[in-house]
Order: structure tokens, then C-alpha cells, then sequence
């Protein structure tokens, strides 16, 4: 699956991907994906990103969005606290390479941009509740509160809508993907709760029912977004950062792949170029602190990884035809 070229280019990487493709794809010695993963907050973009965190514990002085942010800023800014623990969590940074205590700055520093509600608390946007679960089981934060609202919000389809406060009552792709892959994280971390682990069933039960793509009334794809790959994945949906969340729940629990994903499988081992990459295909807007991956229509590492250690799960654990 994995050509030498195609390894190669991948490893010549920053320590944060390169040590995630020395453990999944290449299956080097433990010691040496792990020494690599050491260097990440040293050097490359865990060192740049961990020197722009504020003595208070935050990130650009905001919770999601940035002290400066002004609503006629083109696209959403992507350098507050919540995108910035995304990162370093993502990129297998330990806590200890933070300041000290910073669930504890932050719990005292940091209020959502929303209603000047505390941190560790959340807010009212699953999407964001999703963040602040992982982020907080990371860090060793208190966040039974975010782990309760997402049992006593789950709508009655199966999962979540960040747009329950203004009346939804059917969920929405992007907000059930981003809540079950916090609660995962969270589960991964701390062993979770049976009602938590319940709801993250459901929901995945839903997205698992529309083939990660299809509208279950009618069968048509939620098209152009849940096809169209991007890295960083930010809140947006894609049917390659749904596979990804599955084949982590598939080890996590000792499953296999469940056959309702094929379709969805074979769009994005179709998206791959003839050179056996994955290309940018956008850039979501928005300000940033520095780019991480390709431009728009370049080969990404970052895609190529998750696409490939994708593929290669579902052709190890999926019986023949």
C-alpha cells in the first residue's frame, strides 16, 4: 500500500508526523517512533506553537477566538487556546511540555467567548464541547460538566447540532463527528462512563447509517464537503476524518471495520493521485499562526498519512469479497 517513495517522502517530515508515520505505517521499534514524538515539542511546530503560549495559559488572549478578532476578518482565526490545545494534543505533545499548570491557568484565565462562560465548563456548541472534553482529559482538568451536557443534549436522531440553541432538532455531520471524536479521546484517557460510552455508540450509529455521507431520507451525498479533503480538518467534515475516527474506534474496542463504510472507503482511496499522494484540496480561511501542511492543489503529507493508514486498516481487517 505503502510505496518506499511515498514512505520516504512522508518520514522526511516534521517530528510531529513523522513520528506518527514511523508507528503506523512504517511500524518501526517502539523506541524510535517514541523518541521521535519526543522532539516535537523542541523542535519543528510543537516548539514554535508551545513559544506562543501567554503566561496566563492561553493562546492570542481568547478561548476559541482571538483577543483581536473582529467580525469583518475574513474566515474564522484559527489561533486561540482551543485550536492551539487541538494541535499539540493531535500532535502527541505530553502536558508536561506546557506551562505548569495549565488546566489550572486556564480554569482561571480563560472564559468562552460565549455568555463569559468558565473554560473547563464549555459552552453551548457541541463542536466546541467535543475540543474541551479531549483537551481537558489531556490536561488533567475537571470536565464532568462538558462529559454530562453531552449525555442530556443528544437530539433524538442520534446526535448533535451546534445549532440546537437556535432550534435544530435534527443533528448535524460536522457536530456529531467532532463530539464523538472528543469523547473518544476522553474515554482513551480517562475510561469514560457507560452513559457517555452510550451516547458515542448512537451517534456513531448515525453517522454509520448515512454511510459517513448520504442522506438517510433521500441517499444523496452531502456533497461538495464531505468528500473534499483539507488538513488541517479544523470543525469541517470529511468523510477521510470520519474513517479516521472509526479506525480509532475499532482499535480502541477490538472491532473490525463495520461494511457500511465501503462506499465512503472507496472515495478516498479514489481521491489518491496517479504519484500515490493526496492533494490539498483547500485551505479552510482564517488566520493562522504558520501553515503546517500544502497549499490548495500540492501533494499533503498530512492527507496522505491519515488516507494510508486508513486504507491500510480497513484492507488488513476487512475479510475479502
Amino acid at each position: 500500500m505503502t510505496e518506499p517513495r511515498v514512505l520516504d517522502w512522508l518520514l522526511d517530515s516534521d517530528p510531529s508526523l513523522r513520528g506518527q508515520v514511523e508507528r503506523d505505517l512504517a511500524h518501526a521499534p517502539e523506541e524510535t517512533w517514541r523518541a521521535t514524538l519526543a522532539r516535537v515539542p523542541v523542535e519543528g511546530f510543537g516548539a514554535a506553537l508551545l513559544a506562543r503560549q501567554d503566561p496566563d495559559g492561553r493562546w492570542a488572549g481568547g478561548a476559541f477566538f482571538p483577543a483581536d478578532a473582529t467580525a469583518d476578518e475574513p474566515g474564522q482565526p484559527w489561533t486561540a487556546t482551543t485550536w492551539s490545545l487541538n494541535a499539540l494534543r493531535e500532535w502527541g505533545v505530553e502536558p508536561s511540555a506546557l506551562r505548569p499548570d495549565t488546566a489550572g491557568l486556564l480554569a482561571r484565565n480563560a472564559r468562552w467567548e460565549y455568555d463569559d462562560l468558565p473554560y473547563w465548563g464549555g459552552e453551548v456548541d457541541a463542536c466546541i464541547n467535543g475540543y474541551t472534553l479531549a483537551n481537558g482529559a489531556w490536561l488533567g482538568a475537571d470536565v464532568s460538566r462538558v462529559a454530562d451536557w453531552f449525555v442530556g443534549h443528544r437530539l433524538p436522531d442520534g446526535g448533535w447540532n451546534c445549532a440546537w440553541v437556535e432550534g435544530s432538532t435534527r443533528s448535524s455531520f460536522h457536530s456529531t463527528l467532532n463530539s464523538i471524536k472528543g469523547i473518544l479521546d476522553h474515554e482513551i484517557r480517562t475510561g469514560g462512563t457507560d452513559a457517555l460510552r452510550d451516547a458515542r455508540h448512537a451517534a456513531e450509529e448515525y453517522l454509520l447509517e448515512r454511510r459517513l455521507f448520504r442522506r438517510l431520507s433521500t441517499g444523496e451525498s452531502h456533497a461538495p464537503w464531505a468528500t473534499h479533503f483539507a488538513y488541517p480538518f479544523r470543525w469541517f467534515y470529511s468523510v477521510l476524518k470520519a474513517a479516521d475516527h472509526f479506525r480509532e474506534v475499532s482499535l480502541h474496542e477490538g472491532t473490525g471495520p463495520d461494511g457500511r463504510m465501503a462506499e465512503a472507503i472507496g472515495l478516498i482511496r479514489d481521491a489518491r493521485d496517479p504519484d500515490g499522494t493526496w492533494h490539498q484540496e483547500r485551505r479552510h480561511e482564517g488566520r493562522v499562526w504558520f501553515e503546517v501542511d500544502a497549499a490548495p492543489g500540492e501533494p499533503s503529507k498530512w492527507l496522505t498519512f491519515h488516507a494510508l493508514r486508513v486504507l491500510a486498516w480497513w484492507d488488513a481487517e476487512r475479510p475479502a469479497a
